[in-house]
């Protein structure tokens, strides 16, 4: 790291450990980051008493949020099936990852300290760790520079950089680019982004082109979805259906009159909606929404197939109910946080539709290139595309099996990256 940024990073880094710890913090996202890590290195050093067995190797696996989590997982898996003799620890950063980071598999799972070397060094010393592993492209400096002095290897899994990210900028580099370079091995989803992780610091001789772990984990479990369980069956329907996932209110500003304006032409056409946080200041609008254009609308749990819309009301089954979809719509494109995962729908050879912010979007581009995926910039554009993929069966299987093509193509990549993960751990 530039000297010049030490002090004041590491002065942000005790702050943030500060506040963790005072009172009257609410109960917003932010809040919540804070007060889960009242206590954390000492639950790192209870489990690690209880539990870490030093002749057995460690993988520490870092993932920020959910989307890295998705990458990391399909890893985890193949490791556990490959080497029995792996312990595994799991951190995030978001709270949203809580939930699911229960999923994973591993050993252990917390919160990842703030990045603050004495907290870094705690940590460290509990796990014992062979290898620290990131998810996609996030690491942190302190605790970089304290794995490598104790000799952990050091690597990362279905790296990819934008065009337009800033962590190009001098800022990032100066801050970050002594971390990348102490990287000892890097799995890139392709070439370009190979090139622009040297850009960042990662040594050329250390980047293979591995590919994205989402593939095969969207792969999977739409291979597993049960259309006769208990969430599927009550709203299996001949109905034209859209499913649209991780909607934010920007895209529903445009999403629910292109719908209306659907339903002149498609009357029975059913909408499947799970805003991308089902809390209850964003349902509200929604079904003030529906009952405004007379449409029947049931939450999740008491929906069947007679709902002209179906509210998402919780979290983790979106994944699922793309099976139920003629044609998807996947948030985030029409809101500054960027486009969510268009992989989920298209594992189900659905057709995918998006807002225009999806520049950041390898996959988007890709189901563009293929004809299996379109952006829509306003309501106009995006009721004429959901009346010709819902009027048009031919169009619509069209696109869907191009949409699964481009799935399939990019399988596999889960075992090159776990691979490369076996040989940091020796």
């Amino acid at each position: 790291m530039n000297p010049i940024l030490a002090w004041p990073y590491a002065a942000a880094a005790t702050a943030a450990r500060w506040l963790a710890h005072a009172p009257a913090l609410g109960d917003g996202k932010l809040a919540r980051s804070l007060r889960a890590r009242r206590g954390l290195l000492e639950r790192y050093e209870t489990w690690a008493r209880a539990h870490r067995e030093t002749a057995r190797p460690l993988l520490w696996m870092h993932a920020p949020s959910v989307g890295e989590g998705l990458q990391a997982r399909p890893v985890i898996e193949a490791l556990r099936g490959a080497r029995p003799d792996l312990q595994v620890a799991y951190t995030y950063f978001s709270p949203s990852a809580e939930r699911f980071a229960q999923t994973v598999g591993a050993d252990f799972t917390d919160y990842l300290p703030f990045d603050r070397a004495a907290d870094m060094r705690r940590a460290l010393d509990a796990l014992r760790p062979t290898a620290l592993v990131f998810s996609k492209l996030d690491l942190w400096p302190s605790l970089v520079a304290e794995a490598r002095a104790r000799g952990v290897r050091l690597g990362m899994i279905s790296a990819t950089l934008a065009e337009g990210s800033g962590r190009r900028g001098r800022l990032a580099g100066a801050l970050l680019r002594g971390a990348y370079s102490a990287l000892d091995a890097v799995g890139a989803i392709d070439a370009g982004d190979a090139e622009r992780l040297v850009e960042l610091g990662v040594e050329r001789d250390r980047i293979t082109v591995t590919g994205d772990t989402r593939y095969d984990q969207v792969a999977a479990r739409a291979a597993s979805a049960d259309r006769a369980g208990a969430l599927l069956a009550p709203l299996a329907s001949e109905r034209p259906t859209l499913v649209a996932g991780s909607t934010w209110p920007a895209d529903e500003r445009v999403l629910l009159p292109a719908w209306e304006e659907l339903r002149a032409i498609v009357p029975e056409a059913r909408l499947i909606i799970a805003p991308h946080e089902p809390t209850p200041q964003h349902l509200e609008p929604v079904r003030r929404w529906a009952a405004r254009a007379s449409l029947s609308l049931d939450t999740l749990a008491s929906a069947t197939d007679r709902a002209d819309v179906v509210l998402v009301d919780r979290t983790g089954v979106l994944g699922e109910l793309y099976a139920l979809a003629d044609v998807a719509f996947v948030g985030g494109g029409f809101h500054a946080a960027g486009l969510h995962s268009v992989l989920e729908p298209a594992a189900f050879g659905v057709p995918v539709l998006f807002g225009p912010r999806f520049t950041n979007s390898r996959d988007a581009a890709l189901l563009i290139e293929a004809r299996a995926g379109e952006s829509v910039a306003d309501v106009a554009t995006f009721a004429r595309s959901l009346s010709i993929v819902l009027t048009e069966p031919d169009t619509r299987e069209r696109a869907g099996h191009a949409a699964r093509l481009v799935v399939q193509a990019g399988l596999g990549a889960a075992e090159r990256s776990a691979d490369l993960v076996s040989r940091l751990l020796g």
